[in-house]
């Protein structure tokens, strides 16, 4: 018995150094750290807390139909100098009774991406009706409303509109409810608490052009006041759509990020 504990024991032994090596062998797994923003970007909170913040892509209630990838949390981030501009505007609006409200600010190319798989996917119709009604999803492309990539991505570019003041809390969305298409009347399409613009905002819609004729009054004053008052502060407006504004000069011109909308994102700046 005791030339078999022996051997036994050497078997052990053997087999415990086999397991090491091939533990050895094998790099240990370490997760890949996410990017971070360069420091010339900030939350637009750090700037000015008084610009309203209704970040449409961490909810459900945007063209996709669900939470947009890179989304972590529902905060604005942008270059500094653009975020600076913005507060600029805003001190001139909040002397008129009105704030800025932004929908979307700087987007990781991971959230551009997760809309061209979305415009390539033909059967997924849920937002139609309010976002797209009159364009084939098939016409996306085409059209212009979806690309591969963004001004957005490179930090100084913002959605935007603004609210009369005391501003109204705009309700929830609640996934599945009756959509309204987005260039019904005010008091018909969902409830934003912005001015009437003349169609709610990621409006897939020619009536979204800014200087479209058909928008008149009331409406096409208030697409030029903020027009004019971002104007004032360097911003260059996208024709396409009346909420779209890029600072100039940009930053970065030319670089795309992918670091993702969340606060560790831009943590120390």
């Amino acid at each position: 018995m005791t030339g078999l504990a022996s051997v036994f024991r050497t078997l052990g032994v053997l087999a415990a150094a086999g397991l090491l090596a091939a533990t050895a062998a094998v790099p240990s797994a370490r997760a890949t750290p996410e990017p971070k923003a360069p420091k010339e970007f900030v939350a637009l909170s750090s700037v000015d807390r008084t610009i309203i913040q209704e970040m449409r892509y961490t909810t459900e209630h945007n063209f996709v139909g669900e939470a947009v990838d890179g989304y972590r949390q529902p905060l604005c981030i942008l270059t500094r100098p653009a975020a600076e501009a913005l507060h600029r505007a805003q001190v001139k609006l909040l002397a008129r009774g009105y704030s800025l409200k932004v929908y979307d600010c700087y987007r990781p190319q991971r959230a551009v991406d997760h809309f061209v798989r979305w415009a390539k996917d033909l059967e997924d119709e849920r937002m139609k009706k309010e976002f797209y009604p009159l364009v084939d999803k098939s016409r996306l492309f085409a059209d212009g409303y979806i690309a591969e990539k963004s001004g957005h991505s490179r930090g100084s570019t913002v959605d935007v509109t603004i609210v009369r003041l005391p501003a109204a809390p705009t309700r929830p969305y609640v996934p599945g409810e009756e959509l309204v298409e987005c260039y019904a009347p005010r008091a018909e399409r969902f409830p934003d608490n912005s001015v009437d613009m003349g169609t709610g905002f990621d409006c897939f819609d020619t009536l979204s052009h800014t200087e479209d004729p058909r928008i008149q009054g009331a409406q096409r004053a208030n697409r030029q006041l903020l027009k004019g008052t971002l104007a004032e502060q360097g911003f260059v407006n996208l024709p396409e759509e009346w909420w779209h504004f890029t600072f100039k000069p940009e930053p970065f011109p030319g670089t795309f990020f992918d670091f993702p909308v969340a606060r560790r994102s831009v943590a120390g700046h």
